[in-house]
């Protein structure tokens, strides 16, 4: 039998695996829905307390430090975080748990917000492997209809850190050396705000299922 003739059902199959990866990549994942969105049209955001479902305590309030810029330099009024949380506290809600089950229209009355964004920390935490330590924060965030109560906009954000050796023209025993103490400082110090900062502007900028551009975005201005 010619060999040319093996070689022609392998030929087609690896051609049609190279056709099928193509179309893979140049098809972008689905857009989402902004129906209600759209119909809500807000333009004011209340980013209430966030429900911390991680090991770290203090997670939820370095989030916090990391939400207001991206939301405004999209183009909303975002109310200030701390004065929301300080307000809540004062009406009896000091528990994040007890906020994200109150219900939205009443959350957004006390601050005449348009909508009410909810986040949730899955994720806040760095796990020491051999020679290296990886953090890793995750974020889910939904935003609900100050009028009805509807969901109008949801994503979720997974960021991972694990800090690179670039030591590796060194002696070996130099390099596991630097590696472990890396891994150490890295375990004792994690430094989760460039991550959740990461997480935030994925989520809100991804042109798929981002947050929409608001009414005062300077790309609407200009």
């Amino acid at each position: 039998m010619n060999f040319s003739m093996h070689k022609r059902p392998v030929m087609a199959f690896l051609l049609g695996l190279l056709i099928l990866l193509s179309g893979c990549a140049m098809n972008p994942p689905p857009k989402a829905d902004y129906t209600a969105f759209n119909q809500a049209k807000p333009r004011s955001i209340l980013v209430v307390p966030v429900v911390n479902q991680s090991v770290e305590v203090t997670a939820q309030d370095y989030f916090l430090s990391t939400i207001t810029i991206p939301l405004a330099e999209r183009g909303y009024y975002v109310f200030p975080v701390n004065m929301v949380k300080r307000t809540l506290e004062d009406d009896g809600l000091n528990d994040a748990n007890l906020v994200h089950n109150a219900p939205t229209e009443k959350l957004a009355a006390l601050f005449g917000a348009d909508a009410v964004l909810f986040i949730t920390i899955t994720r806040w935490d760095a796990q020491y492997m051999l020679l290296t330590t990886q953090v890793t924060v995750e974020m889910e965030y939904v935003l609900k209809s100050a009028a009805s109560g509807e969901i109008i906009w949801n994503n979720k954000k997974t960021m991972i850190y694990q800090p690179q050796n670039n030591n590796s023209g060194g002696h070996p025993i130099g390099m596991l050396i630097a590696m472990a103490i890396s891994a150490a400082i890295t375990k004792a110090m994690p430094n989760y705000i460039p991550l959740a900062t990461q997480a935030n502007n994925q989520a809100i900028y991804n042109e798929h299922n981002g947050l929409p551009i608001g009414p005062y975005s300077k790309a609407k201005t200009e």
